[in-house]
């Protein structure tokens, strides 16, 4: 029991610190197309009361840019040394950094993860958004539901807001775990099994791979050549306390015998 809460509260602590995260590359980007588009004036006057400040020759802006190469420069008789410096430069250097942010933070990927964040009930009321989820399995999830459960869901949300999300238990819920554990037990996931499953699907979201490659890493280590018979569940719970080892060292030993003592 002790592990579990650990792991709710560390993934419940990562799900935060990556919709935290999405929040700020997106931001960041927004903010690199704007220096993009306007920031070349205000980059280049910088420059130049620099340069003045400490008596540095600026070049005439409007000449002709002049490489060593013959045919480029037969080519580009007209390419003046302002072009080269805000094109060639700045231009190339931010396009190389919001090429790579999306390549790692796709726009579908941010979105993915901030609509999933519209079922969690840490911020309370707040944080339940009708439209979210129904955009959520429109966009994502389309083959996941048939077209009347599609037409059913906005009338079911506002049902499950009523009677679920008002209840008093729900506003002791502090992450997404324990509410698809609570919807369970209360037998709601019943009553509402098109919100039970758009739970599902967010709650099995994998919004890293950071695990998976530390798991392929920690495969060499665990599982050595004198250990190449473990079984599945003996190899699957040692990989856990592997990649796992800072909640692993929070456990304490003594509750572990306990609880060890109690399965029988």
């Amino acid at each position: 029991m002790e592990i579990t809460n650990l792991l709710c509260q560390a993934l419940q602590q990562k799900s935060q610190d990556i919709l935290d995260a999405m929040h700020l590359v997106s931001s960041t980007k927004r903010l690199i197309k704007q220096l993009r588009d306007t920031g070349w004036d205000k980059l280049f006057a910088k420059v130049c009361s620099f340069c003045e400040a400490r008596n540095i020759d600026v070049p005439n802006m409007n000449a002709h840019y002049v490489t060593r190469r013959v045919r480029a420069r037969q080519q580009q008789e007209n390419y003046t040394i302002e072009q080269y410096y805000r094109v060639d430069i700045f231009y190339t250097a931010i396009d190389s950094q919001l090429q790579e942010l999306n390549n790692r933070f796709s726009e579908q990927t941010i979105e993915l993860i901030i609509l999933s964040t519209a079922l969690e009930p840490r911020e309370g009321n707040e944080s339940f958004r009708i439209d979210d989820i129904c955009k959520l399995v429109n966009t994502f999830y389309p083959h996941d539901f048939v077209d009347h459960e599609k037409l059913q869901l906005k009338t079911r949300l506002q049902q499950y807001e009523y009677n679920v999300v008002q209840h008093s238990e729900f506003r002791n819920l502090l992450t997404l775990s324990s509410l698809c554990q609570w919807l369970v037990r209360t037998r709601r996931s019943t009553i509402y099994p098109l919100v039970h499953r758009i739970i599902v699907f967010v709650f099995t979201l994998p919004v890293s791979t950071a695990t998976t490659e530390r798991s392929f890493s920690a495969m060499r280590i665990v599982k050595t050549r004198l250990r190449n018979k473990m079984e599945y569940d003996f190899l699957t719970n040692s990989l856990i306390m592997y990649i796992e080892r800072e909640i692993a060292e929070k456990l304490s030993i003594d509750s572990t015998v306990d609880d060890f003592r109690d399965l029988k």
